[in-house]
């Protein structure tokens, strides 16, 4: 069995025009969805910001902010990563590649109609799964294309093995087009709207199976498979332990269907289905560390990396940000922890330590490491810009979650307590003004991530426009 991405003597002729395409809009997508992320977190601490446009109010951008970072951002990155990691360990070229090019041009018209719904308030109303039943079923059929494209390339292999980069990728396709169907079974009443085939707490049981499992599968099983192939691939060493990531895909598989009640602790579901969700979140602790540490230790051997490229810098600071928000998870399910973290900014400081300290960075990293290669290039234009890129992400998301932190303890503290005679302390408006500051905190960290965002698209345009990298000494 193969311990690192396969090599072969003779090159394919590989279909890399999709991935380029995905690759380069993934840049682009990056932007726009940090941007509108900067835009709501402004209008959370300066609610006027919104100029009482209806368009422009948060209720209708944070839907297309979540929608642009995960499934834009997160998605192109994910579809150029598995077309490419899918070809190059199985020394094929791209099954049907008509049908491939389908699939970025069905995605791109998937987030563009995205785009213009959602600040029109057309919306389903489902955490993660806004969209109405029209662009439903586009997903629908550009999902299938995609899963047709993928296991029709591990058919056509050249090599006996699958690589475990694939069983990752394998595993997001088909359990996000599972998810996708079963969660968004609607009745449409109209041409842009429907209402969901399920009704009360049967609902909301299934959106947080679904929910939690776009978080397990889009953003982590996705991404994982992304880890496998560009941390060994940059830093030059085959994966620490190839045994232990077949062990931590089927554990991490297995476990983490199961953990999605734990986003509704203290609800009108049933205690037991809580209690359970809370045991499964958990357990998913020791697949999911499992995964951090192959990663971290693929360096063994190779730690002064680290120090000379800021590619890997990326790469292992984004495992540094899964282990501690894999860690942060499990105890925040736990249902004492729950009481005091739930509805705060605790829950979003979470969120976006795996979102930007995990997912963002992963991508960023691979991005750094695929585009030269996919556009015949020695190395990105500046590595200087590289490492500034670098810093303004780390900086910006530690700013970020760390003001989140604060105002999400507080928040919880504040809502908790109680004078003698059994009356709150603090009154919500006490709660919120005391807020304000790290909302603030938030907005600065946000706008240095987007400034990142603004150097790495600089970059690859430079990089595309010269053959020649500038800075070679660095490189």
């Amino acid at each position: 069995m193969s311990h690192a991405p396969a090599a072969s003597t003779v090159t394919p002729d590989y279909d890399m025009k999709v991935v380029r395409q995905f690759a380069i809009m993934t840049v682009v997508w990056g932007v726009v969805g940090m941007l509108v992320g900067v835009i709501i977190a402004a209008q959370l601490a300066f609610p006027a910001l919104n100029f009482d446009i209806a368009w422009l109010s948060y209720g209708r951008l944070r839907p297309l902010h979540t929608n642009a970072v995960i499934f834009a951002f997160g998605g192109c990155g994910l579809f150029a990563a598995s077309y490419y990691v899918v070809q190059r360990t199985c020394q094929a070229t791209l099954f049907a590649p008509g049908l491939a090019s389908f699939t970025f041009w069905g995605w791109q018209l998937v987030i563009l109609l995205a785009a213009i719904t959602l600040p029109l308030g057309l919306t389903s109303a489902k955490e993660y799964a806004e969209l109405e039943w029209p662009i439903d079923l586009l997903i629908t059929v550009v999902w299938v294309c995609y899963a047709i494209v993928f296991f029709g390339t591990i058919v056509k292999r050249q090599t006996s093995h699958i690589y475990v980069a694939n069983w990752f990728f394998g595993a997001f396709i088909i359990t996000i087009a599972v998810l996708h169907i079963v969660n968004n079974l609607e009745v449409p009443v109209s041409g842009w709207k429907s209402y969901s085939l399920y009704a009360g707490a049967v609902d909301a049981m299934i959106q947080w199976w679904y929910g939690h499992n776009a978080v397990g599968f889009f953003l982590t099983a996705g991404f994982l498979g992304m880890m496998y192939y560009f941390v060994p691939i940059q830093v030059g060493r085959p994966v620490y332990s190839y045994r232990l990531s077949i062990v931590h895909f089927w554990a991490l598989i297995a476990v983490y269907m199961w953990a999605g009640p734990h986003h509704l602790h203290y609800t009108a579901l049933p205690d037991w289905t809580q209690s359970l969700g809370m045991v499964f979140s958990l357990v998913l602790l020791a697949p999911s560390w499992g995964g951090m540490i192959n990663g971290m230790m693929t360096l063994s051997g190779a730690w002064q990396k680290l120090r000379d490229d800021p590619i890997v810098r990326f790469l292992i600071v984004a495992l540094s940000f899964y282990g501690m928000s894999t860690f942060e998870g499990p105890m925040m399910a736990i249902k004492t922890v729950n009481a005091l973290s739930h509805y705060t900014d605790w829950t979003v400081g979470h969120v976006h330590s795996g979102a930007l300290g995990w997912v963002a960075m992963i991508t960023i990293g691979s991005l750094y490491v695929l585009i030269p290669r996919l556009f015949d290039r020695k190395a990105m234009y500046s590595t200087k810009l590289i490492y500034l890129h670098f810093w303004l992400a780390t900086i910006g998301t530690v700013f970020y979650i760390a003001s989140m932190w604060i105002a999400g303890i507080m928040q919880g503290l504040m809502w908790r307590a109680v004078n003698q005679d059994g009356t709150l302390t603090y009154s919500f408006v006490e709660a919120l003004n005391a807020t304000f500051p790290y909302y603030v905190g938030r907005l600065v960290g946000g706008i240095i991530i987007l400034t990142g965002m603004l150097v790495m698209s600089y970059n690859v345009w430079m990089t595309l426009r010269h053959t020649e990298p500038r800075d070679l000494p660095n490189q």
